[in-house]
């Protein structure tokens, strides 16, 4: 344990210097900034130039595929082990105590976006591989350290490696938790709209929460025609009161600007995030809105609030092995002209298909005039617990922190650990140390950063040597 840890702690400083380099970069997938050489944008490409630049001086073979997906790698054999991880982050959001592409180290934390989801746990990983290679390991198979540049959207990237590369033999991604995620839900938005008819004395112009799927809404904006401006603002000013949000009212020329602010999470944990969008629309259901709008409303504050696991939908399902189905209303849209979309993102058991749900939203759904189609869908992945992989990265786990009580988990969160069959999930988030990944302020202390390069040393050392 001692002879890992004290490698990892003399490549702290070489290793921060690289990571908060990388997480400098803001490597939000921008659409609108894309190209034919930049698929997903400008910066998850340049993150990814950066990470390869860093791996080719680093003495690995490196590839860039396409601007999507890259990999540096070393070692030879007839198996590969791959190491999956990347380098695009969330969008950052608001509420930050500090820059967010600025990291700083506070009270030995290090904040920044990517800190914990996935600059940090990718780089502590990379710099374990690099370890051991610069040690002149015989390693008896071909490792890859794949990053790809779209895993919080729609994998683009690492979808793309699988269709132009071999198959790795097996391998784990290092963007989860400790001790191993064996086992991993499916996943699927169910995306529902609904036309922007308004009349009345009630009108909603627009309503807007949410930047991913995947992730709580903070803050939720409605714009309102009300019958009485002063009788609304004193109604929302008892329901902030007597809830766990803060917001504004603000008049405009036609009537209230309304806004919520909660608080974000990751979408695989819906339940500690506080969803200003739901919120926003369960103060609004009070009132007599008609038409398209009355039922974006009434399905986001009554079927949708405060409802993570799809009681109030008489959905509510649990696997005894994989655990509770969860959703997430992550992207909350209305307009009088475009009218309302809702992404309602599942993380599903075994037990259950992308059609089940649809049926059982649809239920809600259709007698609203609200309707419903399926996103693009992931099966539930499951590897078994005596599958060597799991074996070795447990041991090297417990070796590292002296957890016996360890187990491997099953989770809510996808990762690229899922597109190999003996594929899984391998930390850095250690078992006390808060989740903040997707939320503002995101964090990880540099100890847990440091321990986990230990622990990846160890296991990598242990999967690639006779």
């Amino acid at each position: 344990m001692t002879e890992w840890l004290k490698a990892a702690q003399s490549q702290e400083k070489d290793y921060l210097n690289d990571l908060i380099s990388l997480m400098k970069i803001p490597s939000v997938r921008d659409d609108d900034a894309a190209t034919d050489e930049y698929p997903l944008g400008p910066r998850p490409a340049q993150a990814l130039k950066a990470f390869l630049e860093m791996a080719d001086q680093d003495g690995f073979k490196t590839k860039n595929i396409d601007n999507l997906v890259g990999y540096a790698e070393c070692g030879e054999g007839d198996e590969t082990l791959a190491i999956l991880a990347h380098l695009d982050v969330m969008p950052a959001g608001k509420g930050w105590d500090t820059d967010p592409f600025d990291p700083v180290i506070k009270d030995g934390n290090l904040y920044g976006r990517g800190a914990s989801d996935d600059k940090g746990p990718g780089m502590a990983a990379y710099y374990a591989l690099k370890y051991l290679k610069d040690q002149g390991i015989k390693f008896n198979k071909r490792v890859r350290f794949i990053v790809g540049t779209d895993e919080e959207s729609n994998w683009t990237g690492m979808h793309r490696y699988f269709e132009v590369e071999p198959a790795p033999t097996l391998g784990f991604s290092p963007d989860a938790e400790f001790p191993v995620i064996n086992g991993e839900k499916g996943q699927v938005s169910l995306l529902l709209s609904v036309l922007g008819t308004n009349e009345g004395d009630y009108q909603l112009k627009s309503f807007a929460a949410g930047l991913r799927f995947n992730m709580v809404p903070r803050e939720a904006v409605a714009e309102v025609i009300v019958k009485d401006r002063q009788q609304v603002q004193s109604d929302f000013a008892r329901f902030l009161d007597n809830n766990p949000v803060s917001g504004t009212a603000e008049e405009t020329a036609e009537g209230l600007k309304l806004t919520v602010i909660g608080k974000a999470a990751h979408g695989m944990e819906p339940e500690k995030g506080i969803n200003a969008g739901t919120y926003l629309a369960n103060f609004l259901d009070q009132y007599e809105f008609k038409a398209g709008a009355q039922s974006f409303i009434h399905f986001l504050g009554k079927y949708l609030h405060l409802n993570t696991r799809m009681d109030s939908f008489d959905g509510a399902f649990t696997d005894p092995v994989m655990g509770e189905l969860t959703m997430n209303a992550g992207i909350l849209n209305f307009t009088t002209a475009k009218g309302g979309d809702i992404n309602m993102n599942f993380r599903f058991p075994k037990g259950l298909t992308p059609d089940d749900l649809e049926a059982v939203v649809k239920r809600v759904a259709d007698p609203l005039g609200i309707a419903v189609k399926q996103g693009p869908a992931q099966a539930p992945h499951y590897v078994d617990p005596d599958d060597p992989i799991v074996k070795t990265l447990m041991a090297a786990y417990v070796h590292q922190t002296g957890d016996q009580n360890a187990q491997p988990e099953v989770v809510g969160g996808g990762t690229y650990g899922r597109l190999m069959k003996r594929g899984v999930a391998f930390g850095a988030l250690m078992p006390n140390t808060p989740n903040t990944m997707h939320q503002a302020n995101e964090f990880q202390p540099v100890a847990d950063l440091i321990k986990s390069m230990a622990i990846y040393m160890e296991a990598i050392n242990n999967l690639v040597t006779d």
